[in-house]
């Protein structure tokens, strides 16, 4: 679940609320799942990437509940918008949120409303570099701005580094597609950093350790940088200090803690 900490403005997109049905699922790590929904009302859910949905639901005593959960789908905007909405769910051990999408068949709606957040790519920045930084599953987010990065590398030769933190290489959410997208833009940096585990014959751009301990070898720089921190709020505000202690002035760090909850 996400809490939101950042004061951006863009584009306005009006909240709904609306049902969604599940059109497929597979697992993106051992306790992680990815999930394709498409509107059950005919509608397409037009976003921002960046952007989340909340999915409403009860506890067993009837009390009513809600999750929020960060849009990872991947579609070009200048199309309009797509119909595909997609989330990634971490299960969590006893969960009322994750025995509902545990149990969800293919064809079973939930009831949701969005879109929801302002942890978006800005149309007035100006700058030369992003600096993405996540973990878990607060790197989807990242993944629903592959396409506006695209872009803005082309329009005006942007540079972008993206550091993920995960355990191990199981736990290294959209990691191939990542590694593919960075293959493929000589501009796009993919950086895993892996705390308990390496991969075997890693990439030359693989670290060992957690992200907060290698930030500074990208040597952030107030005239050229944005950060972006989402993910576990302990990554989150070290960063954010690190990131201060080189200089960058609070507008230029944008936040969004994953907070857990059953």
């Amino acid at each position: 679940m996400a809490t939101h900490c950042c004061s951006l403005v863009g584009t306005p997109v009006a909240i709904q609320h609306f049902p969604l049905k599940l059109v497929s699922r597979r697992m993106l790590a051992p306790t992680v799942g990815h999930y394709t929904f498409v509107r059950d009302d005919g509608q397409p859910l037009d976003y921002i990437p960046g952007q989340f949905i909340q999915v409403h639901f009860q506890y067993g005593d009837g009390t009513a509940t809600k999750r929020s959960y960060s849009l990872a789908t991947i579609h070009d905007h200048a199309l309009g918008p797509g119909e595909a909405v997609e989330i990634a769910v971490s299960y969590v051990p006893g969960g009322a949120a994750t025995a509902l999408f545990e149990g969800l068949d293919i064809g079973g709606t939930v009831d949701a409303s969005g879109p929801f957040g302002r942890f978006c790519l800005m149309p007035a920045d100006s700058n030369k570099r992003y600096l993405l930084i996540g973990t878990g599953t607060g790197v989807t987010p990242y993944r629903a701005m592959l396409p506006q990065l695209e872009t803005l590398m082309r329009q005006r030769g942007v540079e972008v580094v993206l550091l993920f933190g995960s355990r191990t290489p199981t736990e290294l959410l959209y990691g191939d597609e990542f590694r593919a997208f960075a293959d493929k833009h000589s501009n796009f940096r993919f950086v895993p950093c892996f705390s308990r585990e390496l991969p075997d014959n890693p990439h030359q751009d693989v670290r060992q350790g957690y992200v907060q301990q290698h930030l500074a070898e990208f040597a952030p720089d107030l005239a050229h940088d944005i950060a972006y921190l989402c993910g576990n709020p302990n990554m989150v505000d070290a960063c954010f200090d690190t990131l201060k202690g080189f200089g960058l002035p609070v507008p230029q760090i944008r936040r969004e803690k994953y907070v857990s909850s059953k």
